[in-house]
């Protein structure tokens, strides 16, 4: 069979189910894989219910597990019926970035991925044998989903430089963050986290954090202070992202130490965006603004790779993580579920293919 079942977007910015041609082995390096599990994050929420002419046809989504059904030629790493975790980040293979394996700055990645592995919402995908990880026998499809979640954090934590007994705070609970709050705490560090929704700061309690604070609730900043001695966080990340970015960026700030530092891991949406900042007071207090973007390779380490191993070990949690369960036919209720969190609760939703 050459057609496959896949969500499109509309012209309204929701999903319409239709039959189209399923992805091919065009390289003998390639994998083909039939899509088990895959979730909706952050920055799918971003598109949803808007009118992008760029999108309208197209297959969307980016966190997936699969079962390998067929390989190219020269593939020797999987084999038919492997179970995988498929890392959609791919770039073009030939930029200064990507030889380097920092395939996440990759000048063209964006329409690269688009084109092959982000396409996850969908019953089959293609691309190249490096990125289909397996999995092990204790990681389920389901869980597998949030890995691309993990990496996303595991890259925002090596680059923040985080050490023992450093006092931690994380702005928004949603998949990023509380993936953030779980790397933290296997670093050893104190963890502050804030959001708006009380159900992701209790499921952020649940998974370890020391203290939570909601920012419409409480006056963060001055709990903040009260519980650092008046000095602020070493270490803030910023994983709310989106159109909240122009609050939580001067939030995250002021929530820092003299000398501390902020980390960016929440997406900006496109554009030009003017954020007013305490410039002097950063510059005074050298407070240093990391961004982070993505994932790809740490030293000689995949960072996917390494959460794959934390999650197989217990040390991370994704099943507490998935609140609801969806088949692809149901993709718009899922995305209601996922976007509309206050009321049902959702952190993390999954589609079963």
């Amino acid at each position: 069979m050459n057609t496959m079942k896949a969500a499109l977007k509309t012209q309204e910015g929701e999903f319409e189910i239709q039959q189209v041609n399923r992805p091919q082995i065009s390289h003998p390096d390639w994998v083909l894989a039939r899509i088990k599990f895959t979730g909706i994050c952050g920055t799918d929420l971003r598109h949803w219910k808007k009118d992008e002419p760029e999108l309208v046809h197209k297959i969307m989504g980016h966190e997936l597990s699969a079962e390998v059904i067929e390989i190219g030629s020269g593939v020797t790493t999987v084999k038919p019926g492997d179970r995988v975790v498929v890392e959609t980040l791919l770039g073009d293979g030939t930029c200064d970035w990507c030889r380097v394996q920092q395939y996440n700055l990759c000048p063209n990645l964006y329409p690269v991925r688009m084109e092959t592995l982000s396409q996850s919402f969908a019953e089959y995908i293609a691309g190249p044998a490096e990125k289909f990880h397996l999995l092990p026998d204790n990681v389920s499809y389901e869980e597998a989903t949030l890995l691309d979640t993990f990496s996303v954090s595991m890259h925002a934590i090596q680059l923040s430089g985080i050490k023992l007994n450093d006092t931690v705070i994380i702005i928004g609970a949603g998949p990023i963050g509380l993936g953030q709050l779980q790397l933290a705490k296997l670093s050893g560090a104190d963890v502050i986290i804030t959001d708006v929704v009380d159900s992701s700061l209790n499921m952020a309690m649940e998974l370890g954090a020391d203290h939570i604070i909601n920012t419409k609730k409480e006056d963060a900043l001055k709990k903040i202070m009260a519980l650092t001695n008046n000095r602020g966080a070493d270490i803030v990340f910023e994983c709310a992202g989106g159109t909240s970015m122009p609050q939580t960026l001067p939030q995250a700030v002021s929530y820092t130490r003299i000398g501390g530092k902020v980390v960016i891991v929440g997406g900006f949406e496109t554009g030009a965006i003017a954020i007013p900042l305490e410039w002097q007071h950063i510059q005074k207090a050298e407070i240093k603004i990391i961004v982070s973007a993505s994932y790809s390779f740490w030293g000689i380490h995949s960072e996917m790779k390494m959460c794959i191993d934390l999650l197989a070990k217990g040390k991370l949690n994704a099943k507490k993580m998935i609140t609801h369960s969806f088949a692809l036919d149901e993709i718009n209720e899922a995305f209601e579920t996922a976007q509309n969190k206050e009321k049902t609760g959702a952190i993390f939703v999954a589609l079963k293919v």
